[in-house]
């Protein structure tokens, strides 16, 4: 199972539309999808290093167009940004992010925005609280081209050396991304 999913998102990554569709799956996560789009990102890059820093560049704006979509759901339509937070476990936080927001919005959204976590929760709360429009946007093209470009240089530079040692032990590197990935929400949830 987990070799076919890995050989499906491999050949999707060198399929004549992945362009497009990354740039969807970028905008889509920024305002209510659940998959990053780095799992379109690595693979194409492993499969086009020479394009790394295009991708790179059309997450980037594909996220931060996304990320207004966010903003607008929880500006203009908040029991929506409210739903969605709370499909996604964070509307019993509400209070605390309030407060967090108003007294480190601008931080809030630059460590946050190079994280795993989902940037749509960042994109809607600052949307909910009214955070500065134009600084919202500055931030999020930092942020969004800070954590897409450091993918794609680390997968071009490290990339084509480390698939083949991916590939052999398949299993083992998807439980350490999940160990990491786990440890990594359960720290933010308790920090």
């Amino acid at each position: 199972m987990l070799r076919k999913l890995y050989d499906w998102v491999m050949s999707l990554a060198r399929h004549k539309h992945a362009t497009k569709a990354l740039a969807a799956v970028s905008f889509a996560e920024s305002s209510f999808f659940p998959i990053p789009p780095d799992v379109m990102l690595a693979p194409m890059v492993v499969t086009r290093p020479d394009r790394a820093y295009f991708y790179a560049m059309v997450c980037t704006i594909a996220s931060v167009l996304g990320g207004l979509l966010g903003y607008a759901i929880g500006h203009f339509l908040e029991p929506a940004g409210m739903w969605l937070l709370a499909v996604m476990g964070k509307a019993d936080t509400f209070e605390a992010s309030k407060a967090l927001f108003q007294q480190h919005g601008a931080w809030v959204i630059l460590i946050k925005g190079l994280t795993p976590i989902p940037y749509k929760l960042i994109t809607i709360a600052a949307g909910i609280f009214a955070f500065n429009l134009p600084l919202f946007i500055l931030l999020s093209v930092i942020t969004r081209a800070a954590r897409f470009f450091l993918v794609a240089f680390v997968v071009k530079t490290f990339g084509p050396a480390m698939l083949e040692v991916v590939e052999k032990r398949l299993a083992l590197w998807t439980f350490i991304f999940v160990a990491v990935l786990v440890g990594t929400i359960v720290a933010v949830r308790f920090i």
